[in-house]
């Protein structure tokens, strides 16, 4: 009996039951496709190809320490994966279930052959449905019914014998993927990541030290209170149960944690719902609402040059580092579609890009929520205050480190220098008032009501 094991945002050994199950029943040969063509608009953004690269070669480095190894093809990943069953002889293929719609599509393309196994969240979200069996458009009521439930159940060990086949198929080499970066000033800031089961371990430990004041420390973009788990779950390299486990272990238990580790599983049931929920306003009525074309408006919020430095900063580190802090990823993406105007689906496309943790369901649902057109989301109207926040989450820091331009200034001047009267010559001048943009955006919204 010999088994094709088909990887794609799972690259783990631990908690791998599709590796497990494999493993158990015969010889093993693990996968991975990488595939442009299926997801169209959604191919894998440069951010996460830089990930991707590094998290290839470290999963077959583990791989080959169990006398296994890493198989690379590339191409349509359905007509592939039937080569390497004809090349092989494969019995069957297993694989951790996704709910991408291109991935969707390939499942159900490869039909009888393939064996799906759940994996990649906290439960199997066929059984954290409505009453109707359908998966919850509504965060509080899926957090309600998922509660209920937890904890998840102990994740598996890895198998301690991977069985390799008598013959090896051919593979791609990794190298002649060209996944690295190419484009000039980018990704200078990569370094901080190491991609990986290596690095989970690393990132648990380190969150170990801070996640006891979680809650407050996560909103402050000067500190180092987040968890950075987020590119290590989408590319798979840790199941969100090993993460509980694993701080449980620790003794640290937040509920605002458990939430958004919750809220990565509620955003795949939108998009099982609605597969086009990252091209389609989940509330038809904002097709009506009357977004701005302004190509240089959007290019400055992109490269961080919109004389607010708490969005600069935070698309400054974006562009650097492949990752944002939470809370200026809110301040940021509502400052785009807020007080310029422009369509989220601009934004959601620009973070697909350049974040190293750019999910299809988070992303989607995070950029719908903060612009108020989706299922379950904040309101149009509600339009943050950048300087506020700024100084509300005591960003002075932060702003120093990723606006160089601003840090010789003071704790009290750094958030809005245009009206303190110190912005430098090598700083922009805001691209537009945040009292004019607010009154802007509120009469688009009132034709869509």
């Amino acid at each position: 009996m010999t088994a094709l094991v088909w990887l794609r945002q799972d690259l783990r050994l631990e908690d791998q039951p599709a590796l497990v199950a494999a493993a158990a029943a015969g010889a093993v040969i693990p996968v991975y496709v990488l595939d442009d063509e299926a997801p169209g608009d959604w191919r894998i953004g440069s951010a996460q190809r830089w990930w991707l690269h590094h998290s290839l070669a470290a999963l077959d480095k583990s791989l080959r320490k169990h006398g296994s190894r890493l198989i690379l093809r590339r191409g349509p990943v359905v007509a592939a994966l039937r080569t390497i069953v004809d090349e092989t002889g494969a019995d069957a293929i297993h694989a951790i279930r996704h709910y991408e719609p291109w991935w969707r599509a390939a499942e159900d393309e490869l039909g009888d052959r393939l064996t799906l196994h759940d994996g990649n969240h906290l439960r199997p979200m066929r059984e954290i449905t409505t009453g109707a069996g359908a998966p919850f458009k509504v965060f509080s009521s899926f957090w309600k019914a998922l509660s209920a439930t937890l904890p998840p159940e102990e994740p598996l060990a890895a198998p301690r014998e991977i069985p390799a086949p008598e013959k090896w198929p051919a593979s791609d080499k990794l190298d002649d993927w060209h996944l690295l970066p190419t484009k000039p000033n980018w990704a200078g800031g990569f370094d901080i990541w190491t991609p990986g089961e290596a690095g989970v371990a690393a990132a648990l430990e380190a969150f170990a030290d801070v996640g006891a004041d979680y809650e407050h420390q996560r909103n402050m973009p000067s500190v180092e209170g987040t968890s950075r788990f987020s590119p290590h779950l989408h590319h798979g390299e840790v199941s969100p149960r090993q993460v509980w486990h694993a701080l449980s272990e620790r003794g640290v238990r937040d509920a605002a944690f458990d939430r958004e580790l919750a809220w990565r599983d509620f955003t795949s049931g939108v998009v099982l719902a609605m597969p086009r929920y990252a091209d389609e306003n989940g509330r038809p009525r904002f097709d009506r609402l009357p977004w701005r074309r302004a190509p240089d408006d959007l290019e400055a919020w992109q490269r961080g040059r919109t004389g607010y430095p708490i969005v600069d900063a935070g698309m400054r580190q974006l562009w650097a580092t492949g990752w944002m802090h939470n809370r200026v990823r809110m301040i940021a993406a509502s400052f785009l579609v807020k007080h310029l105007l422009i369509d989220w689906r601009e934004g959601e496309r620009w973070f697909w890009d350049t974040l190293v943790d750019a999910d299809y369901g988070n992303n989607s649902v995070n950029w719908q929520w903060i612009s108020g057109t989706g299922v379950d989301s904040n309101m149009f109207g509600r339009i943050m205050a950048p300087l506020v926040q700024s100084e509300k989450f005591a960003a002075a820091d932060y702003i120093r480190q990723w606006v160089p331009e601003l840090r010789k200034l003071s704790d009290e001047a750094i958030h809005d220098p245009e009206t303190a009267g110190c912005r430098p010559a090598s700083y922009p001048p805001k691209i537009i008032g945040h009292r004019e943009a607010r009154e802007r955006a509120l009469a688009a919204g009132r034709e869509v009501r």
